[in-house]
């Protein structure tokens, strides 16, 4: 495989007097890294009994990152995927500077990361403390490195030698039109599910917080600004916009503290329902606009501000050395009946911990924005691999602000209302009842310390994350008298993460309706058709703007209906993606490499139909949506009133809840299947008649943008490109 390269100093057919050192160098270094991982895991997995520091969970997941981004991940560029930076990419090929459009590597990085990180790494791995840090951090870590990490990459190679083409019109073209049509209706209703429960939690973090509420859109101002500054003022100057974009960041935050507690905080106190139409109209503004101008800017100035904050609560971390305070296994790991949320280990925590180990989402973005950004095919490593080990990190040190609270403050947050009561005391004596302690003084001083008026059962694993970063950080920076402040700040964050997922997942969406219905019409499939942008954006913002703004009304309805749904359609795309992944590696004469996608594919569609299987199929009505159901009709019956329901009507819709999700369940499993089982198929006859069968992808142009200043070694040249 010829590689570009530069000569040795000591010319033609003479070693190097230097490689020796520059061969024992890399060595030692990788070595150290390698055993520092080892024995933080080693600590983790055989501490017993005492107190562990959480510096060494920071240190197992870091090292394992580096060992896997320097060795499996350039495997996967070199010998399965083989990217050519002589082929011209469709940013370049088919530039429209709406969709299309060679970005910088560093900005197209910021936006993926920021497309791909929502709620999940943040909340899913709160939730899933329950089962203590052990298990939750080895999935998080060999998840994202074996599996998550790799259907990132893989996808999004995929789809940018395929025009950027869509997850779902990828499997119609790649794997035929019985599993490519389940794949096209099952992704886009899991898409619209996935971004009404992101845009719920975004609404439910800015509703009445003003501070939170001014600094998020302070960002869209800023990223215009950024975006102008980058095409039109000075173009290429991404460190200058940087600076400046940051520096304006930084002034928008500190302002949202002022604004809190100035004349200006009504304005900016927001109803759930008019934040409901803010995202809406941000959503298709934003899903219209060039995405030099909006999108993409603003991604990577979130960029600065996630990984800036994780990075500092890292610090935090390792100044404050924090104690593990939850078991490595809990009790509820096997038993299924935890307080947070029911059901076994397996199947339960690989859905509950998606994003930061495996989401099927981010194979929507990798098919969707990012590919048709990208300038040199080399880039894929870093964007693909990369921005998913960073998003990993993100749900490590989530886990570690859960793990490090007080177990009984922890379980008097997240265990349902019904269980805890109202009061301080009812809740104390609940978390009594699971083996755990805190009194109600303990419970008062908490909410107080945070200037808010309860932390019982505040459930959904955000006021939990920001308990624990207020924590950690106020142990660092500011003491006791800080903690409300990090609280606050913590919450804006939250949201300010979210969000960004949600427009660019509003992007992705139109684009695969765009897909969907240029099957049917054709001018509506061209992403350059102003009618057919205007139309599919409209279609999409209404569709999941809809589900929202019944949730944001209704307790029991709209988006909350579904939200059941959210863990195991997330993973079902995920089994969608692998599948397609692998089938095209199949077919492409790649049979040897199909392990790669294949290994992982196995794994989740275990996971996935299990937790389905007993989703649908239990009769404990804890897990078993049908179960469920018939315990509130027989309430119904009885004239009995069960929470959460809080009447008779509230009854009916909890019946009508259960019974909605059970079916679309089952629905999504059948489809999912489908599409599997087709992609089965087409492997199997690509193995039969090698060279029988062809792809997709589009015909090799070569690529007029110089990027000289690329380290040789990452011009990859693939065979037969």
């Amino acid at each position: 495989m010829p590689t570009s390269h530069t000569p040795e100093p000591g010319g033609p057919g003479k070693p190097s007097p230097d490689r020796p050192r520059a061969f024992v160098r890399p060595l030692l270094l990788w070595t150290a890294v390698a055993l520092l991982g080892a024995v933080a895991w080693g600590v983790l997995a055989l501490a017993r009994g005492e107190e562990v520091s959480a510096v060494w969970l920071v240190a197992a997941a870091l090292g394992s990152y580096a060992i896997a981004y320097r060795f499996y991940s350039r495997f996967i560029a070199r010998r399965v995927l083989m990217p050519n930076d002589r082929r011209a990419t469709p940013a370049e090929r088919l530039e429209d500077g709406v969709d299309f459009h060679p970005t910088d590597r560093r900005v197209l990085l910021g936006h993926h990361f920021a497309a791909i990180a929502g709620a999940g790494p943040l909340v899913g791995p709160v939730l899933a403390a329950q089962m203590g840090y052990l298990p939750g951090t080895l999935w998080i870590v060999a998840g994202v490195i074996f599996a998550g990490a790799v259907q990132d990459m893989v996808v999004l190679f995929l789809s940018m030698r395929r025009d950027g083409k869509s997850l779902g019109q990828m499997a119609r073209e790649e794997i035929g039109r019985a599993g490519g049509a389940a794949a096209l209706i099952a992704v886009f209703a899991i898409m619209i599910i996935l971004l009404g429960v992101l845009a719920l939690v975004v609404v439910n973090a800015l509703a009445h917080s003003p501070w939170g509420t001014f600094s998020v859109a302070m960002t869209i101002p800023i990223a215009l600004f950024m975006g102008l500054w980058l095409h039109r003022i000075r173009p290429g100057r991404v460190l200058e916009a940087s600076v400046i974009g940051v520096a304006l960041l930084l002034a928008a935050i500190a302002a949202g503290g002022w604004v809190q507690s100035s004349p200006l905080a009504a304005a900016f106190t927001l109803q759930p329902t008019t934040l409901v139409f803010c995202l809406v109209g941000y959503g298709f503004i934003a899903s219209v606009l060039p995405v030099w101008m909006l999108l993409a800017p603003r991604d990577y100035l979130s960029t600065f501000m996630k990984i800036g904050t994780i990075a500092l609560l890292a610090v935090g971390v390792a100044a404050a050395a924090p104690v593990l305070r939850a078991d490595a296994v809990s009790k509820f790991a096997g038993s299924g009946a935890g307080p947070v949320f029911s059901g076994a280990l397996f199947p339960f925590l690989f859905i509950t911990i998606a994003c930061g180990a495996l989401s099927g989402f981010h194979a929507l973005v990798s098919s969707g924005t990012t590919p048709k950004l990208i300038q040199k095919e080399s880039q894929v490593r870093m964007i693909g691999y990369g921005a998913m080990l960073l998003e990993s990190f993100v749900a490590v040190m989530a886990l570690v602000a859960a793990a490090t609270l007080e177990p009984g403050l922890y379980y008097a947050m997240n265990a349902p209302a019904g269980l805890l009561g109202a009061t301080a005391e009812s809740a104390s004596h609940a978390v009594t009842g699971l083996g755990f302690t805190i009194t109600p003084d303990q419970l008062t001083q908490a909410a107080n310390a945070v200037e808010e008026q309860t932390l019982i059962a505040r459930s959904g694993g955000a006021p939990t994350l920001a308990v624990g970063m207020s924590e950690i950080f106020s142990g660092v920076f500011g003491g006791t008298a800080m903690k409300a402040f990090w609280y606050h700040f913590a919450i804006m964050f939250e949201a300010l993460f979210i969000l960004t997922t949600v427009d660019a997942g509003t992007r992705v969406g139109r684009f695969m309706l765009q897909d969907m219905l240029g099957n049917v019409y054709a001018p509506i499939g061209r992403v350059n058709w102003k009618p057919g942008i205007w139309l599919c954006s409209a279609l999409v913002v209404t569709a999941w703007g809809y589900f929202l703004y019944t949730g944001a009304t209704d307790p029991l309805g709209g988006i909350n209906q579904l939200f059941p749904l959210f863990g195991i359609a997330n993973q079902l795309l995920a089994a969608v993606a692998l599948a397609v992944c692998t089938a095209v590696l199949v077919k492409s004469g790649r049979l040897r490499w199909a392990w790669v996608t294949g290994a992982p594919l196995a794994f989740v569609t275990a996971v996935t139909f299990t937790a389905g299987w007993q989703k649908v199929f239990s009769d404990d009505p804890r897990i078993g949506f049908f179960a469920q159901r018939a315990k509130y009709a027989d309430g119904i019956r009885s004239g009995q009133v069960l929470p959460p329901a809080k009447t008779l009507d509230d009854m009916h819709t909890v019946v009508t809840n259960s019974t909605v999700d059970g079916v679309l369940i089952a629905v999504f499993s059948l489809l999912v299947a489908v599409v599997i089982a087709n992609a089965a198929v087409v492997c199997v006859r690509a193995i039969r008649s090698p060279g029988g069968r062809t792809t997709t992808e589009a015909p090799f142009v070569e690529s007029r943008i110089d990027m000289g200043g690329q380290r040789a070694g990452e011009q990859l040249v693939g065979a037969g490109s």
